[in-house]
């Protein structure tokens, strides 16, 4: 049954599905809005200055290098914090940790703002580093909720397409920063206009979350796994998922993956203005990625919900996204190659993106009936600490470039030809270590199924009654077998 957020009942679908014993609600809708809108901001806060490294550098007086840790800073807070967060979301809910993250990520558009207003130029990097940090710690609480947010509110034939959908809004910021940035900045003096186009909408996506999310959890569960969401307690469950080696194979092996495209999106400018290529085809290159990433996971999260083959779709994508990433390695090392860079960017972007909101829903699968937060989040804390070490990694691989006639990085130019070869070797060796060893049931899949099997065995008996076709389908149950709320539901 499909409800409006109050007590009124809305007519049933038009295929006649019944979803047995569970209700869902049309609010669900707004909720995942706002994660979408509060997910799109935060990337934005944590891509703002790649895309215009230069002129950043210029702006606040730092090098490149200290550019870069405006948006490895993200990286480095998320770790620590991500303990807390995925207890956070599996303990006080979704609406606590969402309110948090919006007021943690307006702040920080605000102070980076704020700097600019009479300071010295020299003295503006600490304050515009302290807004990131800000924002940097409402990322994790952001970032982890889209998996629990699908699990509480949606049936599990939408799980998948919802989980999608919130993901695939932080590529879509990191998309609009890739565009706006390059857009808005022409010179280093522009930079004070780029942090209020970026701090402007932070504030109304943070009215909007605060006075907008009423609760953690819709009034009745939308699935069986949703009844028992958050059951096991958070120290115990991360006892189950040391012990669970499908699960730490995807930890070490999809981590990997998010760690490569945090890599892509952080230096990809610096990649290719070595060779001549503009800010303007360095933003294009970023928005293609990016797009053609969204797409792939749209029709990926369909698919996934409808077929439910979550490890088919992952090993062929991996597979196909660590091809991309050998050419994309090549391509970028040769100059007046604007067609081939683009189009590797694109196929990296659709066959790379697109497994991120499949492997959480896949994580979940793997380790039920731990918490959907705890699960995915430390997949996602996998990413940020291998990101860490990669992007310091490719760093201090490149080598100083003397002659480049054709560059447009400045003052510092650096080859990154050994760091490409590293980064594709990378990108194959996790992908094929996915395909060869990952195996897993889909745990919560199976315990739907036997919720299922139970209630339809107790319909037989008696014990459920469902509602005539013409009204509201929906099921209740009545007597001694009356569900008792979960504790979440507050």
């Amino acid at each position: 049954m499909e409800t409006d957020g109050g007590d009124s009942a809305a007519p049933p679908p038009a295929d006649g599905k019944r979803l047995l014993g569970f209700t869902v609600y049309r609010r669900r809708w707004f909720v995942l809005l706002l994660l979408c809108l509060l997910n799109c901001s935060n990337a934005t806060v944590w891509l703002t200055f790649a895309p215009v490294a230069v002129q950043s550098a210029q702006y606040l007086q730092v090098g490149l290098e200290a550019i870069n840790w405006l948006s490895l800073v993200f990286v480095v807070v998320a770790i620590p914090l991500s303990f807390a967060t995925t207890w956070m979301l599996d303990t006080l809910g979704l609406k606590v940790t969402l309110i948090l993250g919006s007021w943690l990520n307006m702040l920080g558009a605000v102070t980076r703002f704020c700097g600019t207003l009479g300071g010295q130029q020299g003295a503006l990097f600490p304050v515009v580093m302290l807004g990131q940090t800000l924002g940097a710690l409402a990322q994790p609480l952001i970032i982890f909720a889209p998996t629990k947010m699908a699990a509480l509110w949606f049936h599990d034939q939408q799980r998948a397409t919802a989980n999608m959908i919130a993901s695939m809004s932080n590529p879509l910021g990191l998309l609009l920063a890739n565009i706006v940035s390059p857009a808005v900045v022409q010179t280093s003096a522009q930079i004070p206009s780029l942090l209020l186009a970026y701090a402007v909408p932070t504030c109304i996506i943070c009215l909007l979350v605060t006075v907008g999310m009423r609760s953690s959890v819709p009034p009745t569960p939308p699935s069986a796994s949703a009844e028992a969401s958050g059951s096991e307690p958070f120290l115990q469950g991360l006892k189950l998922l040391l012990r669970n080696k499908a699960y730490l194979l995807l930890l070490l092996c999809f981590g990997a993956g998010i760690a490569l495209f945090t890599a892509f999106s952080t230096l990809l400018e610096q990649i290719l203005c070595v060779r001549g290529y503009s800010n303007d085809f360095v933003g294009l290159c970023g928005a293609l990625f990016i797009v053609f990433g969204v797409v792939g996971a749209g029709l990926v999260g369909v698919y996934v919900d409808k077929t439910k083959k979550f490890m088919e779709v992952i090993k062929v994508n991996f597979s196909l996204s660590a091809l991309a990433c050998i050419a994309f390695s090549v391509v970028s090392q040769v100059p007046h190659q604007d067609v081939a860079v683009a189009t590797v960017s694109s196929l990296f972007g659709l066959f790379g993106f697109s497994i991120y909101p499949v492997a959480m829903e896949l994580s979940v699968e793997c380790s039920y009936p731990v918490g959907e937060a705890t699960s995915a989040g430390l997949v996602f804390v996998s990413g940020q600490v291998q990101s860490l070490v990669y992007i310091v990694l490719l760093q201090a691989l490149t080598t100083p470039l003397a002659d480049a006639p054709l560059s447009t990085c400045g003052n510092t130019v650096l080859s990154w030809r050994v760091p490409m070869m590293v980064m594709g070797g990378l990108c194959s060796a996790f992908s094929c270590c996915f395909v060869l060893f990952f195996r897993t049931p889909y745990r919560r899949l199976e315990a739907e199924q036997r919720a299922a099997l139970h209630t339809r065995y107790g319909a037989a008996c008696g014990g459920i009654t469902t509602v005539a076709p013409e009204e509201p389908i929906t099921t209740q149950r009545t007597g001694e077998g009356e569900r008792e709320p979960h504790p979440d539901r507050k």
